[in-house]
């Protein structure tokens, strides 16, 4: 499909000049050894602290290994492991899943059928590996993103080498709780079309960006790919900036509609580059921001407002080669503020993360700090300034929605779930308000939940209680003893 060029705004900035005020960095936190250590992915975990993920050269089994490190929330190290064989394995993804545990994803050169494959490790709470699975062919498979779904399965994407229609086509595999492989589409033309950033969208199937070399009006162009829940494509777009495009992350935004992020590429520049689009995929407006020659998104986050931020890298002339960079936007795309964050040579930010504070935490990769050559970089700021600190924690569209039955129910309650939250809480209360049993705790992806009533609870009318980062919501039960 064509891309549908609504309207697009070039906006050329000068790195920290702003129109609102910056959030401070409160703090900033390396890890690493002798070597080169690469972080990719960060999150923010149950119970407040940060979980970073990438690779490592210093520790570990092979020349190249998974690493995964948890900090409290100070960004103090709590403990670290590593993952791998004798060869290079390279993570590029990881989530905090539903039983406080970890799952990470990436390629591995050590296991597997061919050439790479894609690499699944599942961890326990403390980082202790539970299980891993390959999945690939005899050619290169590579995974670049990773989420828990809603059965409690795992969906994986990136690009084979093994299978489809072209030398490289977008992979996209569906397991089940246990990581095994429920089955698995491929989604491109004769070139190469590789595949960075996949999301588990509210209708139960997925979407999935990357980009596309076979489809489009340019050279490489954004490609987007919207599923069914079996993996079946319902549509697809490109979009073109006019020269060559590399999407990195996708989200689905509060309004049913997409959020895009990359780069645009000229003959000797490169730009954060932000695609809106509309539930069926339809572009509605561009944004280009410039900071300087080169600059690379790799991330991008919708904020509490309907507003977006996107992370990456920008070349600072005077400072060192490259740095961190945020840039905050409106519901439109238009800038707030940006910041750089950075030391004397070379930094590069692969993550983004809105934090329950109101602020951000940024994770990449440090070359003037820290003990290696490369170590990983956790950066974490203070308040947005642009935030609503009255209506920070005030309820927005849920995703999430809750049936209940049998009502009345005698000693078992059954909860159906659909859709996806991080921090949900789940309660039931008495008629007075007051909380007399907690159901769940922690993230919830759509499922079942069986509720068991203790033998203390008495006969009467009570409300279950859904409440979450975005919305509350109540639900009446009768309990008859």
């Amino acid at each position: 499909m064509q891309f549908r060029h609504a309207y697009s705004v070039i906006m050329l900035l000068t790195v920290s000049t702003i129109s609102h005020a910056q959030p401070d960095s409160l703090w900033s936190r390396t890890f690493g050894g002798s070597s080169q250590e690469l972080c990719s992915s960060i999150q923010q975990t149950f119970d407040g602290g940060y979980v970073l993920s990438g690779i490592s050269e210093s520790f570990g089994a092979g020349l190249r290994d998974f690493w995964l490190v948890k900090t409290d929330t100070h960004g103090d190290s709590l403990w670290s492991r590593n993952f791998g064989g004798s060869n290079n394995e390279n993570c590029h993804s990881m989530q905090q899943t539903t039983d406080g545990g970890y799952i990470l994803a990436g390629d591995t050169w050590s296991y597997g059928a061919g050439e790479s494959d894609f690499w699944l490790v599942k961890t326990d709470a403390n980082g202790n590996r539970l299980w891993s699975h390959t999945f690939g062919g005899i050619g290169a498979d590579k995974c670049w993103s990773i989420q828990q779904t809603y059965d409690g399965g795992y969906v994986l994407a990136g690009y084979t080498g093994s299978f489809g229609a072209g030398s490289r086509d977008f992979w996209l595999v569906k397991t089940d709780a246990n990581g095994d492989s429920l089955w698995s589409r491929t989604f491109g033309g004769n070139s190469d079309d590789n595949c960075h950033s996949i999301q588990q969208t509210t209708d139960g199937g997925y979407v999935l960006a990357g980009y596309t070399e076979s489809f489009g009006a340019g050279d490489q162009d954004f490609w987007m790919v919207k599923t069914n829940a079996n993996g079946d494509s319902l549509w697809s777009r490109t979009y073109d900036g006019n020269n060559d495009e590399n999407c990195h992350s996708v989200q689905q935004t509060a309004d049913g509609g997409y959020v895009l992020a990359g780069s645009v590429f000229g003959a000797d520049n490169a730009s954060f580059w932000l695609v809106k689009t509309d539930a069926n995929g339809d572009s509605l407006w561009t944004r280009t921001y410039s900071g300087s020659l080169w600059d690379e998104c790799h991330s991008v986050q919708q904020t509490s407002d309907d507003g977006y931020v996107l992370a990456g890298h920008v070349w600072v002339m005077g400072a060192g080669e490259f740095e961190f960079w945020i840039v905050r936007t409106n519901a439109n795309g238009d800038i707030m503020w940006n910041r750089t964050f950075g030391g004397s040579d070379y930094e590069i930010c692969y993550s983004v993360h809105l934090t329950d504070d109101g602020g951000y935490a940024l994770a990449g990769v440090t070359n003037s700090l820290g003990a290696g050559d490369f170590d990983f970089w956790l950066v974490k700021t203070g308040l947005d300034p642009t935030t609503d600190v009255d209506n920070l924690f005030a309820p927005l569209p849920s995703f999430i929605e809750i049936s209940t039955y049998p009502n009345p129910f005698n000693s078992e309650l059954t909860l159906d779930v659909t859709g996806f939250a991080r921090d949900v809480r789940i309660t039931l209360h008495n008629l007075l308000g007051q909380e007399v049993d907690v159901i769940h705790e922690g993230v919830l992806a759509g499922s079942r939940i069986q509720y068991l009533a203790p033998a203390t609870l008495s006969s009467g009318l009570y409300f279950v209680r859904e409440s979450d980062a975005r919305n509350v919501k109540t639900v009446k039960v009768v309990y008859l003893k």
